[in-house]
């Protein structure tokens, strides 16, 4: 008589396997919503950094912040993005404020404040977006 062999996997390894899946799942997800809050953010910063080389080659012309503190001095409007609410220039301070949808983190903001010292624009960020527990700017 001829012994039968048997193929496959014993329901323990098929449960170790689907434990494992599920533990890899559990971990990867929070991490994969962070990335895509992030990558919606980048659209706000983008924006923001697009005002900022705007306000800065109007600094190199005309020589002040005075003179390039609104959209219509530094001749550049706001870009238009799906994840950005808003993007404006405080006149008198040139201090950009980039808002993002408030279903992309929460409505947060990312602001930089200019600094001119012998003729060197330095920028200081600010806003809510670093209140985050993942750093989203």
């Amino acid at each position: 008589m001829q012994k039968s062999i048997q193929k496959g996997f014993t329901l323990i390894e098929l449960m170790i396997v689907v434990a494992i899946i599920g533990i890899l799942a559990a971990v990867a997800l929070p991490q994969y919503q962070n990335y895509v809050t992030k990558s919606k953010y980048a659209e706000v910063i983008s924006g923001v950094n697009q005002y900022k080389a705007a306000v800065e080659i109007c600094v190199q012309i005309n020589g002040t912040l005075a003179n390039c503190d609104t959209e219509a001095k530094i001749e550049y409007n706001a870009p238009v993005s799906p994840n950005t609410a808003s993007i404006a220039i405080t006149a008198s301070t040139a201090v950009i404020t980039g808002t993002s949808n408030a279903d992309v983190a929460g409505g947060a903001t990312y602001i930089i404040t200019p600094t001119l010292t012998n003729g060197v624009i330095s920028w200081a960020e600010t806003g809510t977006c670093s209140a985050y527990a993942v750093t989203i700017c």
